[in-house]
């Protein structure tokens, strides 16, 4: 009985020691063995692992790809425009011993402000070689692959693999908003203004050519009118020297009905003449026409 009591705590002992000594490596980590801060071992495959217990520590890193947010950056560009930027980047712990060398036991924090640094250094290096509107326009994709491949070389000596870089915002200084708002309002009612000028030098030509064309239009008809009314002057002239020609009292007596018609439009026409005179030739004799003398 006293032998079974002495031996159940050393089991205990045992198990807790033979417990302690393994550990689980996750598919989504990396781990260190480190024995008085020394690395002992690199464990980068998943499954379950020993270590000595007490004397020997694990220590584990993330071995997904991390994304980093840069706090915005003011940078001035060729053209002495400021900007601030606001970008990020994505990275990989690719050597874990020579990471742990570099950041020590700072770890994921440590390694993060040196990588800012970095992207800092390289932001302001590649946009300040460049100008505001390149780094404005839509095809920037060239800037960004120049500033991860610079913070790729700088960031290997941390371990670290900078895989992406990214511009999230590129906008004015908030003090320069006013003023670049108002040249560009002055810029765009400029355009305006020419444009509205073209447009009414373009009416004024469409307008004078449409006066040209009513006044061509207009006379071509007027002529076209009076050789018409010409011919017909000339036809009605012709039928009447035929009629004339055939029956000159009947054309005379008709001559002498339009006279009288023409002379009494009026409501209140009023006619003073001499009974005798030959206006009346038709209306005063009895076979239409008054006698000569002679008869």
């Amino acid at each position: 009985m006293r032998r079974a009591t002495f031996i159940l705590p050393i089991i205990v002992v045992l198990i807790a020691v033979a417990l302690s000594s393994l550990f689980i490596v996750d598919e989504r980590e990396k781990a260190l063995v480190l024995q008085f801060g020394r690395v002992v071992d690199v464990k980068e495959e998943p499954g379950l692992a020993f270590k000595i217990p007490v004397i020997q520590e694990v220590v584990r890193y993330d071995d997904r790809i991390l994304s980093r947010d840069i706090d915005p950056l003011e940078i001035t560009p060729l053209d002495d425009r400021r900007l601030v930027v606001d970008a990020f980047a994505r990275y990989r712990i690719v050597d874990i011993e020579q990471f742990r060398q570099a950041v020590g036991v700072g770890g994921i924090a440590t390694a993060e402000n040196r990588l800012d640094s970095i992207l800092r250094a390289e932001l302001r290096e590649v946009l300040g070689s460049v100008s505001s509107n390149d780094i404005l326009s839509s095809d920037r994709a060239a800037l960004m692959l120049r500033i991860r491949n610079a913070a790729i070389a700088s960031a290997r000596s941390l371990g670290v693999e900078v895989i992406d870089v990214r511009l999230k915002r590129t906008d004015l200084p908030t003090e320069n908003l006013d003023a670049t708002f108002q040249r560009m309002r002055a810029e765009r009612e400029r355009e305006a203004t020419d444009e509205r000028a073209r447009g009414n030098e373009a009416a004024q030509r469409v307008r004078a050519q449409a006066d040209r064309t009513v006044v061509e239009l207009v006379s071509d008809a007027e002529r076209q009118a009076e050789i018409v009314r010409g011919e017909a002057d000339a036809r009605r002239n012709a039928i009447f020297a035929e009629a004339f020609s055939k029956d000159s009292e009947f054309f005379e007596f008709y001559r002498s009905l339009t006279a009288y018609e023409r002379a009494l439009q009026g409501k209140n026409s009023t006619m003073v003449m001499s009974p005798d005179s030959e206006f009346f030739d038709f209306l005063g004799s009895d076979n239409g026409r008054r006698s000569s003398v002679g008869e």
